[in-house]
């Protein structure tokens, strides 16, 4: 997600004009990004089993409902002292209410199952199959509107989720087109990244470098909080709770969504997107290392309550 986003950032700020100049096919290639971001959608719906759906409802939903549930508190709180536009000036500068909820509101899919193959259970693992509704602007326009910032047709709302939802049709009626879609999906972030780097100018991330670290950080200890007692009321031990404290890297494209649906937003889009791709990086490194930890506090914990035991046998 970064480097080509980089890419398309870099050609558009010493460049601007490369899409003009060559058109076709190559200018598609900086201007196409919301349709290649609906392919990826279907495609990312198309591993999501239908059947699996009850059994990771208990896990995966409360886990869904505490990170989605952040994000509509801290959106409201914003909304109400910051509201539609973002800060001009002064160390805040670029922050915007769109940025923050964007940022909280998406877990990192492919690092979360990664670390629950290697320091969870089969159910965390599992669990992402209800996280994945949290992908795409849906949420995102969800919190916006509880907050009263914007209100959102409901045509709008169902677009925003439906090529997720043609694509779950698609591979739980046919296992061939899970295999082939399920595939494709990570094969697509790379071109509408680059897309998506095309509409930002580099002048503006130095100026949200340090906002976007402090976003990252943030998103990892406000929303790991809240997921980590969620984990343990479900019977978890808490390091899925914590590896779920993310943001998705398709959480970038996000802004530009919910500008396309709502023209305020337009002002805020492009340094909400250099934000939120920083809250990526960061939350990514972060993350891993956070899991870890826990996992040797916890394994540490279990091994000398056997010791115990075992000495008082």
């Amino acid at each position: 997600m970064v480097v080509p986003l980089a890419c398309g950032s870099i050609i558009t700020t010493f460049a601007p004009n490369t899409a003009q100049v060559f058109g076709s096919f190559t200018g598609a290639l900086f201007t196409g990004a919301i349709p290649l971001i609906a392919v990826f959608f279907i495609c990312l719906g198309s591993t999501i089993s239908v059947r699996a759906l009850p059994r990771m409802l208990q896990r995966g939903g409360v886990m869904t409902l505490a990170k989605v549930g952040v994000g509509i508190i801290i959106g409201y709180a914003l909304g109400h002292t910051i509201g539609v536009l973002p800060i001009q000036s002064g160390w805040l500068a670029g922050i915007s209410t769109l940025a923050v909820v964007a940022a909280f509101n998406d877990t990192n899919g492919g690092l979360y199952v990664a670390l629950m193959e290697q320091y969870g259970r089969p159910e965390d693992a599992g669990a992402y199959c209800m996280m994945a509704l949290e992908s795409g602007p849906f949420f995102t326009m969800v919190t916006l509107g509880v907050a009263g910032l914007s209100s959102f047709p409901w045509q709008t709302l169902v677009g925003a989720i439906l090529p997720l939802f043609i694509g779950m049709a698609l591979g739980n009626l046919d296992d061939e087109f899970r295999v082939l879609l399920g595939k494709a999906a990570p094969a697509i972030i790379p071109f509408f990244a680059f897309g998506l780097g095309a509409t930002l100018n580099l002048k503006l991330i130095w100026q949200a470098g340090l906002l976007g670290i402090g976003l990252g950080v943030a998103v990892i200890v406000v929303s790991g909080a809240f997921l980590f007692v969620a984990d343990r009321l479900t019977g978890g031990t808490g390091v899925a709770g914590i590896a779920a404290s993310t943001t998705a890297g398709n959480a970038a494209v996000v802004p530009a969504l919910v500008a396309a649906a709502d023209p305020k937003y337009k002002s805020a889009a492009g340094p909400a997107t250099v934000l939120v791709a920083a809250s990526v990086i960061v939350s990514a490194f972060l993350a891993p290392l956070l899991v870890a930890w826990w996992d040797r506090r916890t394994r540490g914990v279990v091994v000398e309550r056997a010791e115990n035991e075992s000495g008082n046998a």
